[in-house]
């Protein structure tokens, strides 16, 4: 899955709210995103404070909006799924696996490579770590995402050992996923310019939280969800790849490129799901696209806390953008790209409302990025921050 933001909502003329970068109120350099909520005062958030789960927005659910009958279109693409989504599987035993690329603590050269990795990442600055730790923690709450598409009417692995093709996709899809995190955390492990102790709070307190994406169990909202999230994570890991190699750490790099090549094929799966859709149920389909779009694409660590900070999301989305990995530009070119990849603009025959969602969707990335260009006039000065990822050292956000 894919990046982490933080809600800020702008009103576009005659629709709902949409969630934008907040750099467009705040500092030119930021993005945040989120699901749509209700905003609490901080005191009603201490009032409402678990010691299990971080302070969060009240969010108000809609669940299960699907109308019943389009259940039997999802039964009827059993097949189509079978041979058009369980062909992008790897298998296990020609799939790379995390230890493909650490150091074997079998071999007699187990501390050498270790001390050799080391080296490797002591020139690599902090923000640049504070950025890797929160992909990887991102990675590491797949039991959510898991739950998320198990919560999906009509797609959902209803045993836990279902043998239908989405159930067998989404688990086989999660075991592929499973190894992104487990790679990461063992090499910010080794790499010793971390504090795994609260890393692994963060990685609790996410996995606690849950998310809420907006999805209300509609597998169309769903999978355009996950078209849009595998896209993201895909851009992600392919600029921390980047920045690993401009930082001398071809190895890192090599990580970071494979698991971005993973996403890749992910996005591929889901991209071709919404196509379908698109094709057997248009106006559906695109009514469902409008109003994903129009409620936000919720980022899944949008609830990221370690103990300390309240807005750590927001900390970490802060610095991302500021070193490239994820910026508003990427958000408006992810929707772009999707409008083109499903020939959105193209689409005829559609209800009057439908062509009034196409209209809203195939107009939305040019207005985002006109929102960004009116903010790069409004940019204040930064302020040192403490992360307690890094051992509580101070960035720039």
């Amino acid at each position: 899955m894919a990046l982490q933001f933080h809600p800020t909502t702008f009103k576009f003329h005659n629709s709902p709210s949409f969630a934008l970068p907040r750099s467009h109120q705040l500092r030119s350099h930021r993005v945040f995103m989120a699901s749509s909520t209700f905003n609490v005062t901080s005191q009603e958030i201490g009032k409402d404070r678990k010691p299990y789960m971080p302070p969060r927005e009240i969010q108000v659910q809609k669940m299960h909006s699907m109308p019943p009958q389009k259940l039997e279109i999802f039964k009827s693409l059993e097949a189509w799924a079978e041979q058009n989504l369980l062909v992008l599987l790897k298998p296990v035993e020609t799939s790379w696996q995390p230890q493909d690329f650490l150091p074997d603590p079998a071999s007699e050269g187990f501390h050498e490579q270790v001390k050799e990795l080391r080296e490797r990442t002591k020139e690599i600055p902090d923000d640049y770590f504070v950025v890797l730790v929160g992909d990887m923690i991102t990675e590491e709450a797949l039991p959510t995402y898991q739950t998320m598409l198990n919560t999906l009417d009509g797609v959902r692995d209803e045993t836990g050992a279902s043998l239908t093709a989405w159930a067998i996709w989404t688990r086989a899809w999660t075991a592929e996923e499973n190894r992104h995190g487990d790679l990461l955390n063992k090499y910010l492990y080794l790499s010793g310019r971390v504090d795994m102790k609260q890393i692994e709070k963060t990685i609790q307190y996410l996995i606690g939280s849950g998310m809420d994406p907006g999805t209300e169990n509609n597998p169309y909202l769903g999978y355009i969800y996950t078209s849009f999230q595998e896209r993201a994570t895909f851009i992600s890991h392919g600029n921390t790849a980047r920045l690993a190699k401009e930082h001398g750490d071809i190895k890192l790099a090599q990580i970071c490129g494979t698991i971005a090549a993973d996403e890749k094929r992910h996005e591929t799966a889901y991209m071709k799901i919404v196509e379908k859709l698109f094709e057997i149920d248009p106006d559906g389909t695109i009514l469902c696209l409008a109003d994903m779009m129009r409620k936000k694409v919720s980022m899944p660590a949008h609830l990221m806390y370690d103990g300390k900070d309240d807005n750590l999301f927001e900390h970490y989305s802060t610095v991302a953008q500021r070193i490239g990995v994820y910026t508003a530009k990427d958000y408006a070119d992810i929707l772009e790209f999707l409008v083109q990849r499903w020939n959105v603009e193209k689409m005829t025959g559609l209800s009057g409302e439908g062509r009034r969602a196409q209209d809203f969707v195939c107009k939305l990335a040019p207005r985002i990025r006109k929102l960004e260009e009116r903010a790069q006039g409004r940019v204040k000065q930064s302020s040192p921050l403490p992360f307690s990822w890094i051992f509580g050292r101070e960035l720039n956000v």
